[in-house]
């Protein structure tokens, strides 16, 4: 499933790192089966192939239950039980004393008495030990868990079943559009004035953008201008900042939008994070600007739209 939606998105492995906040390696892993992939990686990659979540992410959670359903318990060994010695049968049992035997209780040795003496017969013989002792209730309760654990697997095959078969069809073959040029497939969703103030990873503006320009700040984070050519779109991203820093983005100088981004958490702090877009014409006026949150001065840079100062970010 993840296969056909990267190839949905006609990316390479490194675009597809650079469009998301995932590495190459990662992205790798999860398209070769080595590892499953995150909730955010799997909702990433349908955003950039223009389909909904909620099939990928029921498959992920299946694929998630059939993994930890096969986790069972260790069966532990036990020692052998001793066999109990059977007592031989015919063996005398108190004779000629007239008491009970030692190794029966008093009640179940009955006597006779003769006119010459006080012999009494021999009474039946003792019963003998089971030649296969019981299991143990160890044993047993190892058994039950083996037992239960089968079940769990397969209600959850079941359940399973269930899920693919009550969700919805993503694509119907009543409702099949037209075969279409490979590039309206993988291209941009937006153009020009229609990118304003959008995010470029739903509209896939940010895969293979160019980068005009960066800059590695006081406290080590680094900023970057973003532009795609046939977006028409241009934006700022920054990654290696702290809780709270924040960057900001304006286009067409004073009198142009601005955009901003705050690093808001840890995973935010440990990838990147990246304002909304401005419609751009060549040779249109840049500008981003760290703003720390530990203080200090803005620290601001501008680039041209169309005139790259920068190599390609990695």
């Amino acid at each position: 499933m993840l296969r056909e939606l990267k190839d949905r998105t006609g990316l390479s492995l490194a675009q597809l790192a650079d469009a998301t906040t995932f590495s190459k390696s990662s992205w790798q892993r999860y398209l070769n089966g080595g590892s499953l992939p995150p909730r955010s990686a799997v909702v990433e990659l349908c955003r950039l192939a223009g389909e909904p979540a909620d099939r990928p992410l029921a498959l992920l959670d299946i694929a998630r239950t059939d993994r930890t359903s096969y986790d069972t318990e260790p069966a532990t060994t036990e020692p052998p039980v001793p066999p109990v010695p059977p007592v031989p049968p015919g063996s005398p049992v108190g004779e000629g004393t007239g008491s009970p035997p030692e190794t029966r209780p008093p009640d179940t040795v009955p006597t006779d008495t003769t006119a010459s003496g006080t012999a009494p017969i021999d009474p039946a013989p003792a019963d003998t030990a089971p030649a296969h002792p019981s299991p143990s209730p160890h044993r047993r309760t190892t058994v039950l868990t083996a037992l239960a654990s089968l079940l769990a697997l397969a209600l959850a095959l079941a359940l399973g079943g269930l899920v693919l078969l009550h969700l919805p069809t993503a694509h119907r073959e009543q409702a099949r559009p037209a075969p279409t040029p490979a590039a309206s497939i993988t291209g941009p969703l937006c153009r020009h004035r229609s990118c304003q103030g959008k995010d470029p990873l739903t509209t896939r503006c940010g895969a293979g953008p160019q980068t005009l320009a960066e800059h590695e700040t006081a406290t080590g984070a680094w900023v970057q201008i973003r532009y795609n050519p046939v977006c028409g779109a241009s934006w700022a991203r920054m990654w290696g900042a702290a809780l709270g820093d924040r960057v900001e983005f304006r286009a067409g100088g004073t009198d142009g939008r601005l955009h901003g981004a705050r690093v808001t958490n840890r995973t935010e702090a440990d990838t990147y994070v990246h304002t909304l877009m401005s419609v751009v014409d060549l040779r249109t006026s840049l500008q981003a600007c760290f703003v720390p949150a530990a203080g200090g001065p803005k620290e601001c840079f501008g680039a041209v739209a169309g005139v790259t100062t920068a190599g390609t970010a990695p």
